[in-house]
């Protein structure tokens, strides 16, 4: 693809992607539900399609299983809308697992990198400990899905870490993210204001700077090693 059209596809991406989160966030804070949903439908395309425009055909494994990642967290965000109660929330539940089982699938090879063999990653595993031991005593049945979605989680977001500080900053935000709503769904005393908004907020940046680290990656080298040195 020529490369003055390819910058000009990212650029447009890229101001659609900021306009529409400013109008979400706007949405959220203002409790306008309807907005808030519609304009949550069209983040994770953006998102894609940024990723798409500011990397070179053929794409990467790195690139096309995030790719898949993200069509599984635009699921996340969309169908739960056709269910409602308990089997909207494991709707979101099952994408969002397939979305995090597609990130740690992508992010894998680059583990050498990350914090999973360093001091650093008590600090995660104590966060995911902490979330399900709040959420276990509402949870009830929901409690083995929970436990599973919060192990794998975690796992991405360590393995983030590998790609670059970015990235990593983009792995823990989605797990506070993901945190701050099982924590809504089963911690009777987690009622933060606007909690709507903080949960997006965190979730559309950690996303972001997910998809900003695996861009870099991509664009240093095509191999772990390359990303490695370039991170040090």
């Amino acid at each position: 693809m020529n490369l003055e059209l390819q910058s000009r596809r990212a650029v447009a991406a890229a101001a659609a992607f900021a306009v529409l989160v400013v109008v979400h966030l706007e949405a959220q804070l203002a409790e306008a539900d309807r907005l808030a949903d519609v304009s949550q439908w069209f983040l994770m395309p953006l998102l894609a399609a940024i990723l798409v425009a500011v990397t070179a055909a053929p794409r990467s494994a790195l690139v096309r299983t995030v790719l898949v990642a993200l069509a599984f967290s635009w699921l996340g965000d969309t169908a739960p809308d056709a269910f409602d109660g308990d089997s909207a929330f494991m709707v979101m539940i099952g994408c969002f697992l397939l979305a995090q089982l597609a990130y740690v699938t992508a992010f894998l090879p680059y583990r050498d990198w990350s914090v999973l063999r360093r001091p650093a990653v008590a600090g995660y595993v104590l966060a995911v400990v902490l979330l399900v031991a709040a959420c276990a005593p509402g949870a009830g049945a929901l409690l083995v899905p929970a436990l599973v979605y919060g192990l794998c989680l975690g796992a991405m977001a360590v393995l983030s870490t590998g790609l670059g500080a970015v990235a990593g900053v983009g792995g823990a935000l989605f797990l506070a993210s993901d945190a701050m709503i099982a924590l809504g769904a089963f911690a009777d005393w987690f009622t933060p204001p606007v909690e709507g908004f903080w949960v997006m907020l965190t979730y559309i940046a950690g996303q972001a700077l997910l998809v900003y680290g695996v861009a870099a990656a991509d664009r240093t080298a095509a191999t772990p090693t390359a990303v490695s040195s370039g991170a040090r």
